[in-house]
């Protein structure tokens, strides 16, 4: 029977996922993510090689699909926090795994992530130049903000997210307020 060496990257990338998620790379277990896949714990390192440049595929993965489904306008940064709250919605993974990564990736450089943050960033400069973004705030600047503002409602201490919070369409409306606020 042949082997579907796609097949079998794709359940350890999905199984690695879940694993990364929950423990982050310290706590993750190549035994778990390969019993979980079903692989073979070998074919695990030859596909990805060291635990960490599985987290590193994993995480790629996540911000790619990440920028292949929310759009990037520099000049509809309001419209862009909204989208990106949606997806954080619909994906909390990716916040955990974004939040592993800053924890035990500090040194990280991953080039997926950097391509996708220079292409912001050249977009955000470019539209200030033009006249159609504020300058108030460098481009780093006006990223950094707009990111942490559409992952707000999704990072909350554990006691803070006993408040009630608001509806998530409240939420999200006030994500793109702020934006709004921010660029205005």
């Amino acid at each position: 029977m042949a082997r579907d060496s796609e097949a079998t990257r794709t359940r350890i990338l999905d199984a690695a996922e879940a694993e990364f998620t929950r423990y982050g790379i310290a706590g993750a277990r190549v035994d778990r993510i390969a019993d979980t896949a079903p692989a073979n714990k070998a074919m695990i390192y030859k596909y990805f090689g060291t635990k960490e440049e599985l987290f590193d595929a994993v995480f790629a993965n996540r911000v790619l699909a990440f920028v292949d489904e929310v759009d990037f306008d520099a000049t509809d940064l309001p419209g862009y926090a909204g989208r990106a709250f949606d997806l954080y919605e619909r994906y909390p993974n990716t916040l955990r795994l974004t939040t592993w990564y800053q924890l035990e990736r500090a040194d990280g450089k991953l080039p997926a992530i950097m391509e996708s943050n220079n292409a912001k960033l050249t977009k955000i400069e470019e539209a200030q130049k033009a006249g159609e973004l504020t300058t108030a705030y460098s481009p780093l600047e006006l990223l950094t903000e707009v990111r942490a503002l559409s992952m707000s409602w999704h990072l909350h201490t554990p006691e803070l997210a006993l408040v009630r919070r608001p509806s998530r369409a409240r939420c999200r409306e006030i994500v793109v307020e702020s934006v709004r606020r921010l660029v205005g």
